[in-house]
């Protein structure tokens, strides 16, 4: 039973990895029209559109981010539970 689960849990790991940087430059792409497109906007509304336009950025900064240093936290956090 432990194998199987391994397998999926392997699987859906290759799955985000494969699929996050896709998404970091979705988000980034769409944080930045977003953004272009609040400059358009009343004032009132300008602000709504800009904290979107940013949260969408910094979302896909974080991933981006996340997404790159795994092998290393990977690696770090195996590392860790070995004895000394």
């Amino acid at each position: 039973m432990a194998i199987g689960l391994e397998v999926v849990a392997s699987n859906i790991a290759a799955f985000l990895q494969n699929i996050a940087p896709i998404i970091s430059i979705i988000l980034i792409v769409l944080g930045g029209i977003t953004y272009g497109l609040a400059q358009a906007q009343p004032a009132d509304m300008r602000g709504k559109w800009q904290t979107a336009a940013v949260s969408m950025l910094i979302g896909g900064v974080i991933i981006a981010v996340i997404t790159g240093a795994a092998d290393i936290i990977q690696t770090t956090s195996s590392q860790a539970l070995q004895p000394a």
